[in-house]
């Protein structure tokens, strides 16, 4: 087993959260993980990224080649597109529907919705109104990453440990909240696949 990740969003939506319950799964069941990041001008709402590198055997690299993403998560449709050449013939884009409009001369966005529908493996999805129906809008990536868990390869008690031992010093109810946006996501993805 082999998953080749890029996450990829903007400066404070999540990515970074999203990298770090993949990571831990992945330990959790028993898989070797590497992991490089690019934060980019994350303070001030700017491209962020990580490559993620998951296998069941040890893994030399972190960096991941062009043309061989299996997954591309985007938490910002056109922040997807910059990743394209990476992503494999077979693989998948999972990306929130909804641009975070952070440039003067952003495209228009039925042109990034356009790009995007011409893949023959993609889903998207409003996480933002997903959040929001959940009870709180700051769970977003989280139902972005509940979405990527048909694709994920790590099972999907692992990702809801992550989840637990990641965000338990925040309390319980904000545990349950992100199990919840997990769930959420996951339905989603299920429903549209």
């Amino acid at each position: 087993m082999k998953k080749d990740i890029i996450l990829s969003g903007v400066g404070g939506q999540g990515i970074l959260s999203i990298a770090a319950v993949i990571g831990q799964a992945a330990l959790k069941d028993g898989l070797y993980m590497k992991q490089a990041e690019v934060h980019g001008m994350s303070q001030r709402g700017g491209d962020v990224q990580s490559n993620l590198r998951i296998s069941d055997r040890p893994i030399a690299s972190d960096l991941i080649p062009l043309g061989r993403c299996d997954l591309i998560i985007s938490l910002e449709p056109m922040e997807a597109l910059r990743y394209l050449p990476w992503l494999a013939e077979d693989g998948w884009l999972v990306t929130n529907a909804v641009p975070f409009v952070n440039i003067p001369n952003y495209p228009a966005e039925e042109a990034v919705r356009s790009e995007i529908s011409k893949l023959p493996r993609h889903i998207v999805l409003d996480v933002n109104q997903a959040a929001r129906e959940i009870g709180s809008p700051r769970v977003a990536n989280i139902v972005l990453l509940g979405a990527t868990v048909p694709f994920l390869g790590i099972g999907y008690d692992k990702v809801q440990a992550s989840i637990r031992d990641i965000f338990q010093r925040k309390g319980d109810a904000v545990v349950d909240m992100n199990l919840r946006a997990l769930e959420a996501g996951k339905r989603i993805s299920e429903e549209k696949m």
